[in-house]
């Protein structure tokens, strides 16, 4: 079994890398493979519609946008999916905008090609929209056909400067439980 973990923050070391590691900890003590990779920094087209990817039917964006087409082959792939973004203006960073649009089409246009993956939002925060932000991930999943574990609170965790979130004794541990839930589930929809 195989974790993809989505890093959308333009810090590549910084909070959302932190909770989606924190998350990570728990599937690999239960022997699950985790990646991470980052989309954030990376230049991303945002989708446009053009029906191209519904054409060709390849499982890609036909315009050139590789860091999302690879990113998008990463998906198809593994098991389930954390989507990490922080908050910015009190959403999604540009980057997993981008991405929720073109993969969403290109996955939902050539065969739903993440129905029935587990999906799961991490979100770092500094003072709020984090709901907002958390919803804008759930979102793709729930549109996705994919199935959303649970923790003991929202999936985000406070902090400004890198590192700060593991500061947050309660986001960790969100993130911990989180972690603990994909690993028992995935199990479960292995078996």
């Amino acid at each position: 079994m195989k974790v993809l973990g989505i890093n959308s923050s333009p810090r590549k070391n910084g909070n959302t890398k932190h909770l989606l590691e924190t998350v990570f900890k728990p599937l690999n003590d239960a022997g699950i493979e985790t990646e991470l990779f980052q989309i954030g920094g990376r230049l991303v087209h945002g989708c446009t519609a053009c029906g191209k990817c519904r054409e060709v039917l390849n499982g890609h964006c036909q315009i050139k946008n590789d860091a999302i087409n690879e990113c998008i082959d990463k998906m198809v792939e593994a098991d389930a999916i954390i989507l990490g973004s922080p908050v910015y203006f009190t959403d999604v960073t540009t980057e997993m905008k981008a991405l929720i649009d073109v993969a969403g089409y290109v996955t939902r246009g050539n065969g739903h090609l993440l129905k029935r993956k587990v999906g799961a939002a991490v979100v770092s925060v500094r003072r709020g929209g984090q709901l907002h932000t958390f919803e804008t991930l759930n979102n793709f999943f729930l549109i996705s056909q994919m199935i959303v574990p649970g923790s003991s609170y929202w999936n985000f965790a406070y902090g400004k400067n890198e590192g700060d979130v593991l500061n947050d004794e309660e986001g960790m541990k969100t993130m911990q439980i989180l972690g603990e839930n994909m690993a028992w589930l995935l199990t479960k929809l292995n078996n």
